[in-house]
C-alpha cells in the first residue's frame, strides 16, 4: 500500500499563512501554528455522533476531526475530515462554526464546528484505519466515557466547551 504523507501549512501567531509547510508527523517549528478541525454532530433526538478510533490510533473514543490539508480552508478541512473519517458528505453550509481558538503551547488554532443532522449510522464508510465504530450518544453518556478515561483528552476539554457555548446559547443538552 502506499501511503501518501499529507502536508499541513503553518500560520504566525495572527493565524495569517507563512507560506510554509510540514509533513504530518513533523514537529510544529517555533513560532508557527497548525489549524485543528473538529465537529459537534447531533441529530433531532439530541443525540451526538462519536467516534471510537482504530486501536493503531489508541481505541479512544472522540469527535470527528483532524487537520485540514495544505492549501484548505478550515471549513473545507472538516468537509474532507468528516468525508474521509466517517463517509458522510457535508455540505459547508450546513456547518456552523460555533467556537475558534489558540493553543500557544500545543501550537495550534482549533475550529469547532456544529452539524445538525440524520442519518442512518450503518449507512456510513467508515475509515478502517481511523475508525472503528461509530454510535448516537447523549451528553451524559459522553460525560461518563469521559469520566472513566476512554474519550481522547483534547477533545474531552472540547465536548466541555460545547456544553457551556450551548448553555450560554439557553440550548438543554441533558
Amino acid at each position: 500500500m502506499n501511503t501518501i504523507v499529507e502536508k499541513r501549512d503553518l500560520y504566525d501567531i495572527n493565524r495569517k499563512l507563512t507560506g510554509e509547510t510540514i509533513y504530518k508527523g513533523e514537529l510544529i517549528p517555533p513560532n508557527n501554528y497548525i489549524i485543528v478541525v473538529l465537529s459537534f454532530i447531533q441529530n433531532s433526538k439530541g443525540e451526538f455522533l462519536i467516534q471510537k478510533r482504530s486501536l493503531q490510533k489508541d481505541g479512544k473514543y472522540a469527535l470527528t476531526g483532524g487537520h485540514p490539508k495544505s492549501g484548505e480552508t478550515s471549513i473545507q478541512g472538516i468537509c474532507t475530515e468528516i468525508k474521509e473519517e466517517i463517509g458522510l458528505m457535508v455540505d459547508k453550509n450546513e456547518l456552523e462554526l460555533i467556537y475558534s481558538g489558540r493553543e500557544d503551547t500545543e501550537q495550534v488554532f482549533f475550529d469547532i464546528y456544529y452539524l445538525k443532522k440524520d442519518f442512518n449510522i450503518n449507512d456510513l464508510t467508515l475509515q478502517k484505519e481511523e475508525v472503528d465504530f461509530v454510535e448516537w450518544d447523549s451528553i451524559n453518556r459522553i460525560k461518563q466515557l469521559i469520566n472513566d478515561g476512554l474519550f481522547l483528552e483534547n477533545h474531552s476539554e472540547e465536548v466541555y466547551r460545547m456544553i457551556n457555548i450551548f448553555k450560554e446559547k439557553g440550548v438543554y443538552l441533558e
